[in-house]
Order: structure tokens, then C-alpha cells, then sequence
């Protein structure tokens, strides 16, 4: 493998969204986190600042909030810093100042972790979760910052009792 700088390359850097300044506009974010890229080259943001989580499509400048107090249905969010979708295009978050993670379904949104109010280090609670990200298995990787661990959330699979 040869290491190439970034520098050496004929591609320009490109802003993909953001204005430079902060905000709460469709074109704005206000200190951007955790980013998730799906298959259609959508771009997920947790915009930590405005507490939302938004999505841009390829090639435009203005996103829509797809998880927030804005949006009806959803969830409110403080101070989201990771954002994955799993292979059912369901939207999972870190929401660092609650100390939870929030997974969306079919029936909507729920916490998955960290749904009491308790912060300490037993495997029920989080401190100030910050990264999350999914292996090829579907298990689900967690940064707990604040307990300084990586908790690993299996996935679990649907079975069958055939009877005789």
C-alpha cells in the first residue's frame, strides 16, 4: 500500500453543506458532530447544537430535519453528537446530554439505552454517549465517554419454536 497526503491529489476540497455560519436554517448547523453516509449518498448529521438530526441529499445545499422538537412524531434530542442508520434504514442516535441512545422502528421512536435518569456504570445506564456504529452482524458499538468504556449491544435475532 503507498500512503498518499491529501494534499497531492487534483480534488479541491468541497463544502457540502453548512454556511460558515452557525444557525438553525436548512443550510445552517450550529457545531455539527457525528455524520452517517447511506447508500443513496444521503448526508445524516447530528447537529448538535440546534438538537436535531439532519439530512441532505446529494448535491443540495439545504437539508430537512428528520429527527427533532421541529418535527412532528419524532422525538425531542439534546445535544446529538452520532447518528447510524442500520441496514433496515432505521435511524439510531447518540443523544450525549441525556445519556441515552434512540433508535426509530416501525412504531417510532424509542430509547434503547440509558432511559433512566441515573448517570453511573452499570451496563443500564450511559454517561455522555458520543459515537456509535454498527458491525457487519448488525451489532450495535457504543462510546460511553463519561464511563470510559465501549459497550457492544447484540443484536437480536427472531426465532422460531417449530413444533412437532
Amino acid at each position: 500500500m503507498i500512503a498518499k497526503s491529501l494534499n497531492e491529489g487534483v480534488h479541491p476540497i468541497e463544502v457540502v453543506t453548512g454556511n460558515g455560519s452557525f444557525g438553525s436554517n436548512s443550510n445552517q448547523l450550529y457545531l455539527p458532530n457525528g455524520i452517517f453516509v447511506d447508500l443513496n449518498f444521503n448526508l445524516y448529521i447530528a447537529d448538535y447544537g440546534n438538537n436535531r438530526i439532519q439530512k441532505f441529499q446529494l448535491g443540495q445545499m439545504n437539508g430537512q430535519t428528520v429527527v427533532g422538537i421541529t418535527v412532528p412524531e419524532t422525538i425531542s434530542l439534546n445535544g446529538p453528537t452520532a447518528v447510524a442508520l442500520d441496514a433496515d434504514n432505521y435511524l439510531f442516535i447518540a443523544d450525549t446530554r441525556q445519556h441515552r441512545i434512540i433508535g426509530s422502528g416501525p412504531t417510532g421512536f424509542r430509547c434503547l439505552a440509558g432511559c433512566s435518569t441515573t448517570i453511573n456504570t452499570v451496563d443500564t445506564t450511559l454517561n455522555g454517549p458520543r459515537s456509535l456504529a454498527f458491525d457487519s452482524s448488525g451489532n450495535l458499538f457504543v462510546s460511553d465517554r463519561g464511563n470510559n468504556r465501549i459497550l457492544k449491544f447484540v443484536l437480536a435475532t427472531n426465532s422460531c419454536v417449530m413444533s412437532d
